[in-house]
């Protein structure tokens, strides 16, 4: 897992200027798994700040944001009120067995030993549990407009990523390594976000390559500022709809 994200800052950025991607995808989750009523538990793996936790509330009366970086739990109050959130690991749940009906795990089992973590999702689900495992992209994408897709690569041009320390996925990938499962289907999809100029600026500010830049002592509001005035000609005045792509794979127990 990156250092990085074990950042207050990056916390907050979290908190407060992530696009609501993820309430989109529990709907497509809700849908595909044929949920008519309040799930008993749904376990989220790797909540950061609560993004991802908060819409399990719609589908299940108690929802559980699972965090190993204690320092990102500290907006969960004002993100997911409704939601409860404890320190721990994908490999080593602090959870009963047969405890929970869904895990759903956001962009995090990337840094997961895969093969500890599907037999702790057995243990911790209900004989009828399931596991939606996802991602999607940074929203670097206007539809019919290569204006953003261009800035965006300025944008790590100018600011590189720190090095990937996880492992690519997709529900290719995830199939053979889900020991003790089986796979009940897959969606490639996209969803699109009308997002302003000064909520786009907000956003990129959260982004790894802007904490890896400004850890090594690059001044942050220099980022901003040339964010604002470079993302100017690209939103032209007016929201734009900005297209965010990914993947949901579907496991249930075998």
């Amino acid at each position: 897992m990156e250092p990085l994200f074990a950042s207050p800052t990056l916390a907050a950025g979290y908190a407060r200027s992530r696009p609501p991607v993820h309430p989109r995808v529990i709907a497509r989750v809700q849908r595909h798994l044929g949920i008519s009523e309040r799930l008993n538990c749904a376990i989220d793996i790797g909540c950061g700040a609560g993004l991802s936790t908060r819409p399990l509330n719609s589908i299940a009366q108690t929802a559980v944001g699972i965090e190993p970086l204690e320092p990102m739990l500290g907006w969960t109050r004002e993100v997911a009120p409704d939601s409860r959130f404890l320190v721990g690991l994908a490999e080593q749940l602090p959870l009963a067995q047969g405890s929970a009906s869904l895990i759903t795990a956001a962009g995090s089992l990337n840094y997961a030993d895969l093969g500890r973590f599907f037999p702790e999702a057995h243990r911790v689900l209900d004989p009828t549990g399931r596991i939606a495992i996802y991602d999607f992209s940074q929203g670097k994408r206007i539809a019919g407009n290569p204006a953003l897709e261009h800035w965006f690569e300025t944008f790590m041009q100018r600011y590189p990523p720190p090095p990937f320390s996880g492992r690519p996925l997709n529900p290719e990938l995830l199939e053979p390594l889900a020991t003790g499962f089986r796979p009940i289907g897959s969606d490639y999809y996209e969803e699109s976000l009308t997002l302003t100029h000064s909520f786009y600026v907000d956003y990129a500010m959260t982004e790894t390559n802007v904490a890896a830049a400004v850890k090594s002592g690059v001044d942050e509001e220099s980022i901003r500022h040339w964010c604002a005035e470079s993302l100017k000609p690209v939103f032209a005045g007016q929201p734009q709809e900005v297209v965010f792509t990914g993947y949901i794979a579907y496991f249930a127990k075998a």
